[in-house]
């Protein structure tokens, strides 16, 4: 697709965020929104060819507006999601798309209580094994470090004064790659995005170890 068409239909919808506006223009919407899903698959295949993904999801223009202060119809942004296939492969791999705000990410995003408490006491008993995979140069070219909300303390029943505190405040483990208006529009982007989303793999796997075992290395999935 046209990334440049897709860009400067978003910088409107941002500048023009109303129903009237975006009625006129949804015949441009239905023809980016078909040709973004085309992308989206183009990526898949992509991926495809070096993890198992599920089906790609595309996520439509129209925000949910009941439970937030703003009130704006519509998002400035198209975005899809992959995620990984079967309960012993986690994580999900995210793309966004919007004018000087373009990103690739991916990890776990507030899992839940059960899940941030398995993964913060493999940290407090060994925050070691990460380090290396982190310490990849590739990963630290697209992403530098994991990122994420955290408490400013230390949880309950973990002491503050753990090596890996940083780690363990965390309530979330993500990556991010950015990328500018000129790199989205690059013929290559897709190939960058697939080239971001296999370098997060070996970190989606380290976790996704963490997640289906138990502190002894055990496997909790049941088969």
């Amino acid at each position: 697709m046209t990334m440049k068409l897709l860009l400067e239909f978003l910088m409107e919808i941002h500048q023009n965020n109303n129903k009237e506006w975006f009625v006129a223009n949804k015949p441009r919407y239905d023809s980016l929104f078909i040709q973004f899903k085309g992308f989206v698959k183009e990526v898949e295949i992509g991926l495809a060819k070096h993890d198992q993904i599920q089906e790609g999801k595309v996520f439509r223009i129209y925000r949910d507006v009941r439970f937030s202060p703003d009130k704006t119809p519509y998002k400035s942004n198209m975005s899809g999601y992959f995620q990984r296939s079967t309960a012993r492969l986690r994580g999900g791999f995210y793309l966004h798309v919007q004018p000087g705000e373009s990103f690739v990410g991916g990890g776990f995003w507030n899992p839940e209580n059960q899940d941030l408490k398995r993964i913060r006491d493999e940290f407090a008993f060994d925050h070691k094994s990460i380090e290396p995979i982190v310490a990849v140069p590739i990963f630290q070219k697209y992403f530098g470090k994991i990122e994420g909300d955290a408490l400013k303390t230390a949880p309950r029943g973990f002491d503050k004064e753990h090596p890996a505190i940083d780690l363990i405040r965390m309530k979330q483990y993500v990556v991010k790659r950015p990328f500018t208006d000129k790199e989205v529009i690059a013929d290559d982007f897709a190939e960058e995005i697939v080239k971001t989303f296999v370098a997060m793999i070996p970190f989606f796997n380290y976790m996704s170890q963490i997640l289906t075992t138990n502190l002894n290395g055990e496997s909790i999935l049941e088969g």
